[in-house]
């Protein structure tokens, strides 16, 4: 049975911070607008300030629909969905309007300081909630959750190197443009490139792919990062010894079952035999 709120329960606020992935639906205001949704799954992104507030980190794609709705003049509506793959079944929705804060911006830093930026990082997506949904989630399937992916900030992170080998620079004469002067292989460059404007040419990033802040993060190359071949392949061992213990367990226990089984058995026979020896005048 559907319920709704008119802000986030705390124990709904416990839930959404232990979920894995979520879903961000926006839509343009023309009718021929396209309606987006956009899965996100990065680890820590996302964020509940208050009952009433949340927001997340938008990081880096091919596309960058959200943004522009957002900044569509009397638009800014916009839906985050979470759902429970494990545990109970639960679908949880907010309602509300979006702000967005570029890279580069005091209010971007006021949520994100360079120290806990991830790689990829374009912009913070501010939502104001103003109504809640739960329903039952029933029709959604199980899944068990394996790990986060790090391809999408190994790539960033990769592009951002090259914006923090070199200092900004301006365009050399005879040139009259102002802005800086991008590597091709950095993420500002692909910033410009296919982030300025959305699918239905609505206008997206303003300042971040012109930003002189260098884009320092915290994804470390590193660490280890297993390929979901060895990660399934690890899942699967781990099931096999847990087959395995519970076969060993499971033949333990009828091994004493049919001890148990045959104590009872040559109890019962010795008790006949006493019976049976039991001088009549005794029965008596």
């Amino acid at each position: 049975m559907a319920k709704y709120y008119d802000e986030i329960p705390l124990k709904l606020i416990e839930w959404i911070l232990k979920q894995q992935m979520f879903w961000v639906a926006t839509a343009a205001l023309q009718g021929d607008g396209h309606v987006n949704v956009s899965p996100k799954g990065t680890a820590g992104c996302f964020h509940v300030e208050s009952p009433t507030r949340v927001w997340y980190e938008d990081l880096t794609g091919s596309g960058i629909e959200t943004i522009s709705h957002m900044r569509q003049p009397g638009n800014g509506r916009i839906t985050i969905l979470f759902n429970a793959f494990e545990g109970p079944p639960r679908i949880l929705r907010l309602w509300g309007k979006g702000t967005v804060y570029e890279f580069g911006t005091p209010e971007y830093n006021d949520f994100i300081p360079p120290s806990n930026r991830k790689a990829g990082s374009r912009a913070i997506i501010v939502i104001d909630v103003h109504k809640v949904g739960t329903s039952c989630g029933f029709g959604v399937p199980l899944y068990k959750y394996e790990t986060q992916r790090t391809i999408l900030e190994r790539w960033c992170d990769s592009m951002e190197n090259f914006d923090r080998d070199d200092e900004p620079r301006q365009a050399p004469p005879p040139y009259e443009s102002e802005g800086l002067v991008k590597d091709p292989r950095g993420i500002k460059a692909w910033w410009t490139a296919e982030n300025l404007e959305s699918f239905d040419g609505l206008p997206a990033l303003k300042s971040a792919h012109d930003s002189s802040i260098s884009p320092i993060n915290t994804f470390d190359k590193k660490a280890p990062h297993p390929s979901l071949g060895q990660i399934r392949a690890a899942a699967e061992k781990k099931a096999a010894e847990s087959g395995a213990n519970a076969k060993s367990g499971s033949g333990e226990t009828m091994r004493l079952l049919m001890a148990f089984g045959m104590g009872v058995m040559v109890t019962a026979g010795y008790v006949r035999f006493v019976a049976s020896h039991v001088p009549v005048s005794w029965r008596a």
